[in-house]
């Protein structure tokens, strides 16, 4: 893992402090919109993947279905 990924991920795992319990999200939507914008795409599904293995690990966050358009929710837990 790159160090930058690596920082990315702890910036987005930083951030679902912040939502409520049951609240649904993306990984997108754990950075402000011209922050995910500028990364690019192949970094953006890399990030997808490590922050999928981290919540695997976790038991704040939840993996729930994915959307229509293929991007993996996820759910914050008590």
């Amino acid at each position: 893992m790159a160090k930058s990924e690596k920082k990315l991920i702890k910036k987005a795992w930083q951030e679902t402090k912040n939502l409520k319990e049951g609240e649904v999200f993306l990984l997108k939507d754990l950075f402000k919109g011209y922050k995910w914008n500028r990364i690019e795409t192949e970094t953006r599904s890399s990030l997808g993947r490590l922050f999928l293995d981290k919540v695997e690990k976790k038991k704040s966050v939840e993996v729930i279905e994915k959307t229509s358009s293929n991007q993996q929710q996820y759910r914050k837990l008590g």
